[in-house]
């Protein structure tokens, strides 16, 4: 089930991610047309990044800063292009639901491994959450406890308790707060509920 749910959150990931990309490439589409110049920037931008890497292979004898020069001022000239249109710097960059992940779900850690993201760890949480009976917190909380609908009749002989059910609920709400206010305590003990499904 866990690994199913995971699929099917890689598979969303994927659409938003195709999509991100090809709205990206639909707005330098649009915005070439109108700024030519802007694609003749991009293209020698990517001209000086293919030479880059060519030269540093080959060994070449050339001046990386003189062709990083070069780059910068492209960059600048584009940068105000796109100011004087009243459009942010990335623009022409696919706009990702997350900047971390790229909306891949996964990030490359400092040791260079692969790690889930904290946006798809988060998903998984909200999925596992939402199907618990946990989810309701707004409603189902101690704020809205309501002891008064547990008797307050001491009946040994039916409750098998020498108290009411009314001071026992009571008691283990109380138990129940005092566990969560202390529950960095590595001296608090955990709780364990028993009984059938539905009893009170």
């Amino acid at each position: 089930m866990a690994n199913d749910i995971l699929n099917s959150l890689l598979k969303e990931y994927e659409q938003k991610k195709i999509k991100a990309e090809y709205q990206a490439e639909k707005r330098k589409e649009n915005l070439y047309e109108k700024v030519p110049k802007l694609k003749e920037i991009e293209n020698e931008l990517n001209q000086f990044a293919i030479s880059t890497a060519k030269n540093i292979l080959n060994d070449s004898n050339f001046s990386y800063a003189e062709l990083q020069q070069k780059a910068e001022k492209l960059k600048k000239e584009k940068k105000e292009i796109l100011a004087a249109l009243d459009l942010p710097e990335n623009y022409l960059k696919p706009f990702y639901e997350c900047t971390i992940c790229n909306d891949t779900g996964y990030i490359m850690s400092e040791n260079y491994k692969t790690t889930m993201c904290n946006c798809l760890k988060q998903k998984l949480l909200n999925d596992s959450f939402n199907k618990s009976n946990i989810s309701n917190l707004e409603k189902e909380n101690f704020n809205n406890f309501n002891e008064d609908i547990f008797s307050n009749e001491v009946d040994i002989a039916k409750y098998n308790f020498n108290i009411s059910p009314r001071t026992n609920i009571s008691n283990i709400r109380n138990t129940c707060i005092q566990f969560v206010e202390n529950f960095d305590d590595i001296n608090q003990k955990n709780l364990l509920f028993v009984g059938n499904t539905g009893l009170r």
